[in-house]
């Protein structure tokens, strides 16, 4: 494993169970911060269709809600997981995190920095900011709130990096 992957970092799920990134192994995962009063939170249900499009291949969604744009995530704990269930959540939505500033969680750290991961540096500039992580846990690409999950570029992005296998 070499040391720009995701598998080094964990992750605190809503229910308080940290869960090391290295369960995701061979996977290929879109990593998202999400919010409940966002203009763009209508994409939960973009990404519960994507995550069901993908669903019997080595894919999966991790949302991480965060409230470091104008205060649209003002939920806490189990009321965030509900109110992702309502828009048909079917994938792991973890505990609230900053994903930019000092008080930025290690996984976004790792993002913003290019010596650490290997690819790019890319902070989240608003809510629905998204990751695409290969098999190996490296980050190849990301994609700004505007463009929705169900999109064809991020489809086909999917696809090509499912079909590359765990070589």
């Amino acid at each position: 494993m070499s040391d720009n992957t995701i598998y080094p970092f964990k992750a605190r799920k809503i229910s308080g169970d940290e869960i090391n990134l290295s369960a995701y192994k061979n996977k290929v995962l879109m990593i998202v911060n999400t919010a409940s009063e966002c203009g763009f939170t209508p994409q939960l249900k973009d990404l519960a269709a994507l995550k069901t499009e993908f669903a019997d291949q080595d894919f999966e969604i991790l949302a991480f809600p965060s409230n470091n744009f104008g205060g649209q995530e003002p939920l806490e704990g189990d009321a965030i997981a509900t109110f992702c269930e309502n828009y048909g959540s079917n994938f792991p939505v973890f505990d609230k995190i900053n994903v930019r500033g000092p008080e930025a969680d290690a996984l976004y750290k790792f993002f913003a920095d290019k010596k650490q991961n290997g690819k790019l540096s890319s902070v989240p500039r608003w809510n629905f900011h998204k990751f695409l992580i290969n098999r190996k846990g490296e980050v190849v690409d990301y994609y700004y709130p505007f463009t929705k999950p169900t999109s064809t570029k991020i489809k086909n992005n999917i696809r090509k990096l499912l079909a590359a296998g765990n070589s």
